[in-house]
């Protein structure tokens, strides 16, 4: 950073000031795609200084090049642009320091327009909550006045998971005294537990489960043990105990097997196949692919397009605008200039905003290729100060243009910051990152004898026999934040 950009302020609490031109170029790489997209948009909308320009290509660029430049600039020299705005920002300050980070994500919802063509294709009509479910089949069913207003009252006090979350007694009070006995209110509770999904209106996960059995056919296999098991043994099943379950019901460990895939066939979230939240689509910023050996690193032109200065609406500003009244004039003037500065420093900080994340995104798949060549286990460590040295950045700045950002690989889609993993003291040369650990012992349990899986430090055995080296508190730490349960849960059923 020049230092026209920056003033030091000496005393105690030394800050650093930056102009307003680059804290909203800070801002433009913090933002996702679709957060740049609406921004884009609006400063099209607002703006008539700017336009699309019909040059949206960028150059290819390999992970092996040594020059990370790219094809960024405008090419038009009567718009050449401030400098006041560094090509690739190296802020070494504090990001709460100068801008509020706190982003809303988006998601693409609703059809956008992107240079006469769809950015994503329409998602149909808002998603329909379970209480709207409820009450269209509540209005299809015949009730008394005073049962309807039971039944919406007992709808509104479901959950999205389809679980009544109120007493009955609760919903009597809040009827008013006398107005409805509980007696009545069980009765409306229970119709409405016969609507669609099945389970809907349960007090607990005993209730939803037999609810569901209730409605098989009653010459089901093993449906009365299902339902004995559910009504009296359900705690015991939900710590893997099966000799207990086996010597309760009387079955042998097959029997038993048959029993527990009937039960486990059942929801226990029965409203969340209704109620779904709005879809969020990512959509990658960056592409890499193979190329005749080489991995290529390219920006996706959908979320970065190349804006340019509107020559026609430039040219008036220095034009004399006639305008009869001269104060009005000189303000008409002033308006345009400050438009096309505008303009031109928004440009100038998107340009700033793409070259940063492809040179970002260049050396993360320099560091990280034997990943996309080998998977997890192969993820080399990986630390924000590794990347900020070498592009001569600071780690604040590296942390944002990684955060929802990603990029599109033959082995799917990740967040730039998914490359990013400390290392694990394993071995004198602390080859393993956390993310290869993680993926040794996923591939590790997912191997294991069902009837006898491994403990935590039967793990750590098979590890240290591999050269690594970890404690057993954290394979459990990594096991846990996998959602991987406990060996004494994850016991199954199978024939001796």
């Amino acid at each position: 950073m020049t230092k026209k950009n920056i003033n030091i302020i000496h005393g105690v609490n030394t800050r650093i000031i930056i102009t307003p031109q680059l804290q909203y170029a800070i801002r433009l790489l913090q933002l996702s795609s679709h957060d740049l997209h609406q921004e884009i948009q609006q400063a099209l909308d607002s703006n008539i200084m700017l336009e699309r320009s019909d040059d949206n290509e960028y150059e290819t660029l390999s992970a092996d090049d040594q020059d990370l430049s790219s094809d960024l600039e405008d090419k038009d020299e009567s718009e050449t642009l401030t400098d006041e705005i560094p090509k690739v920002l190296e802020i070494d300050s504090e990001w709460e320091d100068i801008y509020d980070s706190t982003l809303t994500p988006h998601d693409y919802s609703k059809r956008e327009e992107v240079n006469g063509k769809d950015f994503l294709a329409e998602q149909g009509s808002p998603p329909e909550t379970l209480q709207d479910y409820l009450r269209w089949q509540l209005e299809l069913t015949p009730f008394s006045d005073l049962d309807r207003i039971c039944a919406t009252a007992i709808i509104d006090a479901i959950d999205s998971d389809g679980y009544l979350r109120a007493s009955v007694e609760e919903i009597a009070q809040s009827l008013g005294e006398n107005a409805i006995s509980i007696e009545e209110i069980e009765t409306v509770l229970h119709r409405i537990q016969h609507f669609d999904p099945i389970g809907v209106g349960a007090r607990d996960l005993r209730e939803c489960l037999l609810l569901q059995l209730a409605e098989y056919d009653p010459d089901t296999l093993w449906l009365k043990k299902a339902k004995s098991l559910v009504q009296d043994y359900l705690e015991v099943l939900g710590t893997h105990d099966y000799a207990q379950l086996t010597k309760r019901l009387e079955l042998t460990r097959e029997d038993l097997r048959e029993v527990v895939k009937l039960i486990q066939s059942l929801n226990p979230t029965p409203g969340a196949k209704i109620e779904s939240s709005q879809t969020t689509y990512v959509i990658p910023d960056v592409f890499v692919k193979k190329v005749k050996g080489q991995w290529k690193v390219e920006l996706n032109t959908e979320t970065s397009p190349k804006l340019c200065i509107n020559a026609e609406y430039a040219r008036l500003t220095k034009q004399k605008l006639y305008n009869p009244n001269k104060e009005k004039g000189r303000e008409e003037k002033k308006c345009l200039k400050t438009l096309l500065q505008d303009a031109r420093y928004f440009i100038k900080s998107l340009e700033s905003r793409y070259d940063t994340l492809l040179k970002v995104a260049i050396c993360i798949v320099k560091r990280q290729s034997a990943f996309l060549e080998y998977g997890e286990e192969a993820m080399k460590p990986l630390v924000l100060n590794d990347i900020a040295g070498e592009l001569e950045m600071h780690e604040s700045t590296i942390s944002r243009v990684t955060t929802h950002k990603y990029i599109h690989t033959p082995r799917g889609l990740f967040e730039l910051k998914y490359f990013f993993s400390g290392h694990v003291n394993s071995n004198p040369r602390g080859e393993y990152s956390a993310t290869a650990i993680r993926a040794i012992i996923k591939k590790l349990i997912a191997a294991e004898n069902p009837v006898k899986p491994f403990s935590d430090n039967k793990i750590v055995t098979l590890l240290a026999e591999r050269g690594i080296k970890i404690a057993r508190r954290t394979i459990a730490k990594y096991r846990e934040a996998m959602l991987i349960p406990p060996s004494n849960e994850r016991k199954r059923l199978v024939e001796n």
